[in-house]
């Protein structure tokens, strides 16, 4: 495990438990108590959690992990996920995703399709908030990128607030693959942000089919702020290590599962 991987295991660990103790991360972790004290002074520094006496405790404004911490897990199920996803997209179609690690498996796998990259006809459009896409795509000759207006939002490379606005009220997607903090088959698809939700929501009003991109872990669960209701969302891309019955009351909600 690298540093980089090290760093995002440790900080889910304090976010999922609230408190650790230095000896519980170094047993679970298998490194000294001296890299120990060094990452959690790092993630101290960021203010991502707060050293304790011993150890550490997830900070007050941490609703969410970092992007850059969060990339380092579940990638191959993300993997599964972003192929399911790039098999529905057409040459030519309009494709809207917003922020998360999710949609970026999709987006960098919608880079390299074979069936996207030889179409002759006009190039696929993704349209999306997130910097960090739209940045990794641009290079992309076979796509046109479009970025939305707003704020960037550190934790996501996400852009929010009202500027989005003026370039969604114009356009139409054929397809949307939405990011989520966690779906549920009667609360639907929300966020820890309501200002990445916002945006979200007015995504998936000018989508003619939205499809949730969620791993295992975020299924039957729910967030701060809805995205969407049960009955705007057409179909779920997700893991084969979703509960069968949390899956079975997404299908009794109308919306079709696809498992990866």
């Amino acid at each position: 495990m690298n540093r980089h991987e090290r760093l995002g295991t440790l900080l889910n660990l304090v976010v999922e438990r609230e408190q650790l103790h230095i000896d519980e991360i170094v047993a679970e972790l298998g490194v000294s108590p001296a890299t120990v004290r060094r990452d959690l002074d790092t993630l101290a520094d960021q203010q991502l959690v707060v050293r304790t006496r011993g150890g550490a405790a997830v900070h007050p404004g941490t609703g969410d992990l970092p992007l850059r911490y969060k990339a380092a897990r579940g990638g191959e199920q993300k993997a599964r996920i972003a192929a399911a996803a790039a098999a529905m997209v057409s040459p030519g179609h309009v494709v809207g995703l917003n922020g998360g690690t999710t949609t970026t498996e999709v987006a960098r796998e919608l880079a390299v399709t074979d069936r996207l990259r030889q179409h002759e006809g006009p190039p696929t459009t993704l349209v999306t908030n997130a910097v960090n896409i739209a940045a990794e795509l641009a290079v992309r000759a076979h796509l046109r990128v479009v970025l939305t207006g707003g704020v960037v939002r550190p934790l996501s490379y996400e852009l929010t607030g009202p500027l989005a606005d003026l370039l969604l009220g114009q356009i139409s997607l054929d397809l949307l693959f939405l990011g989520v903090n966690a779906v549920d088959a009667e609360l639907g698809a929300s966020a820890h942000d309501e200002g990445e939700a916002a945006i979200g929501a007015a995504l998936v009003s000018r989508a003619r089919h939205v499809v949730v991109v969620a791993d295992a872990g975020k299924l039957g669960r729910s967030a701060f702020a809805r995205i969407a209701r049960p009955t705007q969302v057409h179909a779920l891309i997700t893991d084969d290590q979703a509960d069968p019955g949390v899956l079975a009351g997404v299908r009794e909600a109308g919306i079709e599962v696809v498992v990866a």
